[in-house]
């Protein structure tokens, strides 16, 4: 089959280069199969008729309309883990700056700049930018997912003893944390305990401002509090307010906004987290990787709004994937329709996720688009594509 994507950002060339001769890049988005977007807005976008698949280059799907690509049956996927590394990175880097005055010291270079003298003056100067040492301190880490996992075994390393909280942790993140890392079942364990609290959670309903007024009493006089995940997770105006009575020591943050911007005792970054060559280079790969495997298969990878779903390489004549409502009796529908045919089905895989479900259906003989008519048309179904 031939396939047409569309880049609404510009996306790494090592990741493109992963489409093969089946995939043409269009400049029309109305001719596309499947979009890559980093931080391009889609919530006001005509999606295309044709359109079957969203990749995110990156984690957070804010700038993309997940509830109205399902109801089109627009799978969309984003890349969680891909620049996991470059976050944990930062937030060391956020932490250090946090911990000690460099950004403070370093202007003060720059104003001696002309001082002939400068080395004997900063002798004196540099008591004024004294810090404490990350090591032997108490780190809480809110979200133990890619990043926070990754933030948790380093810390280790640096000598910090780490508190972990995040009642939904995957197996995957649990094989790969240190054995040495508290979990902890009670995040306000974290709040009462910890020295430097960093929070690496989605931004959804449950979270958003996590980091309370409630959540900042708790704290222990003098915490830093690090925030590369999203600034809504914070009440950035009790963090204000936290930093004035001596609470906070520090905030650190990656989200620029009027709240914090220029606010002493912020240290605020402008959205650097993902932005290294490497990064980006894992995203545009992971995020082409699961287009071709979901467009070539109809495997569902990392989805946000569809479930992950797997049958590896079509083996049968023919496969068919259908996006549905996750209500009572569509199997039986898509049964009755294919055994109407005179069609046997080989192999089935049904996953839900909310309101929506994702079946596929290898077949013993080829689905002719007459019969993908007929699944259509069942109740509930939202779109049919064969696959093969």
């Amino acid at each position: 089959m031939a396939y047409q994507y569309h880049c609404l950002n510009p996306i790494a060339a090592v990741g493109l280069d992963r489409f093969d001769g089946q995939y043409t890049k269009t400049d029309d988005v109305n001719t596309a199969d499947a979009i890559l977007v980093r931080s391009a807005v889609m919530h006001e976008m005509e999606l295309p008729a044709g359109l079957k698949a969203v990749a995110r280059a990156g984690a957070g799907v804010n700038n993309i309309p997940l509830e109205k690509c399902a109801e089109k049956g627009i799978v969309v996927f984003n890349t969680p883990g891909a620049n996991a590394n470059a976050v944990k990175e930062l937030v060391f880097a956020g932490m250090l700056l946090a911990a000690r005055d460099i950004v403070g010291g370093i202007e003060w270079v720059k104003s001696a700049a002309g001082d002939e003298n400068i080395a004997k003056a900063a002798e004196k100067e540099k008591k004024k930018f004294a810090g404490t040492e990350i090591a032997g301190k108490k780190l809480g880490i809110i979200g133990l997912g890619a990043i926070g996992v990754l933030v948790a075994n380093a810390a280790k390393h640096m000598g910090m003893e780490v508190y972990g909280y995040d009642p939904y942790v995957s197996i995957n993140a649990a094989w790969n944390l240190s054995r040495d890392v508290k979990h902890v079942t009670d995040v306000n364990e974290i709040y009462r305990e910890c020295d430097y609290i960093t929070i690496h959670v989605p931004l959804m309903d449950a979270t958003k401002g996590m980091i309370s007024r409630e959540a900042i009493a708790m704290m222990k006089d003098g915490v830093i509090v690090l925030n590369f995940a999203r600034d809504l997770l914070a009440d950035e105006q009790a963090i204000l307010e936290g930093l004035a009575s001596g609470k906070i020591r520090k905030y650190v943050s990656d989200f620029a906004n009027p709240t914090t911007a220029g606010k002493e005792g912020v240290i605020l970054m402008p959205h650097l987290g993902a932005s290294t060559e490497e990064a980006e280079d894992n995203c545009a790969v992971m995020a082409v990787d699961e287009l071709r495997d979901f467009l070539e298969n109809g495997n569902i990878r990392n989805s946000v709004n569809y479930p992950n779903a797997d049958m590896g390489i079509c083996q049968t004549a023919g496969r068919v994937a259908v996006c549905h409502k996750n209500v009572a009796n569509m199997i039986t529908q898509f049964t009755a329709v294919l055994g109407g045919a005179g069609i046997n089905i080989d192999n089935m895989l049904n996953k839900s996720k909310g309101d929506f479900a994702y079946t596929l259906l290898d077949t013993d003989s080829t689905v002719t688009q007459e019969i993908a008519d007929k699944l259509s048309a069942a109740e509930g179904v939202i779109k049919v594509r064969i696959v093969k």
